[in-house]
């Protein structure tokens, strides 16, 4: 008898009698299906350690499988107890319908830098996998978000594709999701896709062709990366809906004064603002709470104090701790004898 096998009995020993104090299966918490059958199965892939040839399965962590950096060009078969399948720096180029269908399990599966294509990936590829959490397909070849992905998922990274839109479709149900990543792709149109995502605190689009921000931004979002796009305006009241946002990164974009609604960015709350490489020709109004305020490489031609303080004293005076302001059309002998006041936390200030 194998010490995995003598692990089962002795656990599945210990529980015995207090499921039938209970009046119920002792084994039915272990039934994921209520079938003896995918039970029996499940345990004889673990007891018998099998695993592909290709990939490696280390005895201490018998649920994981390291397939990473083989050269593979196709999926492998995949024993239905793993739950975590590394797939990444290899050459796959498609995953059929049937490629996980025996993965039930899975929880993480990493394809990230490989050679896989939309059209390679079955419709009903991620269908059965309702126990996923975190997929990561960065640095392929997509042109679209695959169908069918689970609403368990926690974590998805799409970065560094070729994705051109994002619909509401493809993100329907994911209430989960927490983290996003969609950038260094060719997005152009978001619609309203990101709507549903209710937990999402992490959203990363940086680096596409959007040319506005998109509309129904989830309102849990912690942090929201814009930058290196095309956006030359936000909306009124942008930042007003956010809870719990703290980090806001617009730089590299095409936003100008007359862009920037009065007080949109004078909500507490924010800790980091990027404003960077823009066309700005003044300092935006700005809350006192805000700690980091990136302006460089913008157009900006006078120092402003009331952008940081409504009122200099003891107790009023703006929290920032940096201020980047080199790049523009002024100098460290514009800024007014008051600022040292008004910016007394302040550690940085480059001009």
């Amino acid at each position: 008898m194998t010490p995995t096998m003598r692990l089962v009995i002795v656990v599945l020993s210990a529980l015995l009698p207090l499921s039938l104090s209970h009046g119920r299966d002792p084994l039915s918490w272990l039934y994921g299906r209520q079938s003896q059958g995918y039970f029996a199965s499940l345990q004889a892939d673990i007891a018998s350690g099998w695993c592909p040839d290709e990939c490696d399965c280390p005895p201490a962590f018998p649920i994981a499988m390291y397939c990473d950096g083989r050269g593979l060009t196709a999926m492998p078969s995949i024993p239905s107890h793993i739950k975590y399948l590394y797939l990444q720096n290899n050459a796959i180029t498609a995953v059929s319908d049937s490629a996980l269908m025996n993965a039930t399990n899975l929880v993480w599966l990493m394809m990230h830098h490989n050679q896989l294509t939309s059209e390679a990936i079955g419709k009903k590829a991620f269908l059965n996998l309702e126990q996923l959490e975190r997929v990561y397909l960065q640095h392929n070849n997509l042109t679209s978000i695959p169908s069918n992905l689970p609403r368990s998922l926690r974590d998805l990274r799409l970065n560094h594709n070729k994705i051109e839109k994002v619909t509401p479709v493809d993100l329907e149900g994911m209430d989960n999701l927490t983290i996003l990543y969609l950038h260094d792709n060719v997005v152009t149109d978001m619609s309203t896709s990101l709507k549903a995502l209710t937990s999402l605190t992490m959203l990363d689009i940086s680096s596409n062709h959007l040319t506005k921000v998109p509309e129904s931004l989830p309102e849990n979002l912690h942090q929201l990366y814009l930058e290196f796009n095309s956006i030359d305006s936000v909306p009124e009241g942008f930042l007003n809906r956010f809870r719990q946002l703290q980090y806001v990164r617009m730089s590299h974009n095409q936003i100008k004064d007359n862009g920037i609604p009065p007080n949109t960015f004078n909500v507490t709350g924010l800790v980091e603002l990027d404003l960077s490489f823009n066309k700005l020709e003044r300092i935006p109004l700005v809350s006192a709470t805000l700690q980091h305020l990136y302006l460089q490489a913008n157009q900006i031609k006078e120092f402003t104090l009331g952008s940081f303080c409504s009122a200099v004293d003891v107790t009023s005076f703006s929290k920032l701790l940096t201020l980047r302001l080199d790049g523009n059309e002024i100098s460290r002998g514009d800024l007014p004898s008051e600022s040292s006041q008004c910016l007394r936390m302040a550690s940085t200030i480059e001009v």
